[in-house]
């Protein structure tokens, strides 16, 4: 595998371009370029970034098979869509812990699309029981938890603590508590915006690093919530 330098110049314009040609014919056509412009930059990016994620934690992965890995398929589940589009106009990483396949855990997250880019980490729609587990951890560490999202560092890098919520307490948690917002949230995540010129070098390497650092602290917490390693 070449070493990776950064996202090539033409691999926002592939995805432009699919946008506009979203169907089977073209992108056979263009399937050698996806490779090259596309797949081929991200699983570079996935083997180098390996050694840097494993100094932020030895229990996250960096995957970097062509199928199955960290990088994520270009093809939609349309079964259940109105949108039958057959691709995504945009790709992704997902740095997962190495128990994602059989618990529901927080991981590191890049994604890349013409008009959107953006990477951090967390947990997106638990289960309902990882859900509970991780409001009560919320509750019952509730200084932890001011230092994990409220912090200096933190608000810096990420701004504030992302996800959908409810617009009522959940059932059994009191609507006074002093989390009581983050409590209602049904995704907990840290992301930060980047740039093109942010990801189209070999200072992404450096970009991702620093951002799987200040995002540690909400995995870490939210490890320890699910029981799962940090």
């Amino acid at each position: 595998m070449s070493e990776f330098t950064g996202l090539p110049a033409d691999f926002f314009p592939f995805f432009e371009a699919l946008a506009e040609n979203n169907n089977r014919p073209w992108f056979e056509e263009n399937k050698d370029r996806f490779r090259k412009t596309v797949q081929d930059p991200l699983l570079a990016f996935v083997e180098a970034i390996g050694p840097k994620l494993k100094k932020v934690s030895p229990h996250y992965v960096a995957d970097a098979r062509r199928n199955g890995g960290s990088v994520f398929r270009i093809y939609r589940d349309v079964r259940f869509s109105k949108d039958k589009s057959p691709y995504k106009t945009h790709a992704a990483v997902h740095l997962r812990h190495a128990r994602g396949k059989d618990a529901h855990t927080p991981g590191f997250y890049l994604h890349l699309a013409p008009d959107e880019i953006f990477m951090g980490g967390g947990i997106w729609m638990p289960p309902a029981p990882a859900l509970l587990q991780i409001r009560e951890a919320i509750r019952d560490e509730p200084e932890l938890w001011n230092r994990t999202v409220n912090g200096k560092a933190f608000k810096n890098r990420f701004g504030f603590l992302r996800g959908d919520a409810l617009t009522r307490p959940p059932r059994g948690f009191d609507k006074d508590d002093p989390h009581i917002d983050h409590i209602k949230h049904k995704s907990f995540f840290a992301m930060r915006a980047l740039d093109r010129a942010d990801v189209q070098t070999k200072s992404l390497l450096t970009v991702a690093e620093q951002t799987m650092k200040g995002a540690s602290p909400l995995i870490k917490f939210l490890c320890d919530a699910l029981d799962v390693p940090f």
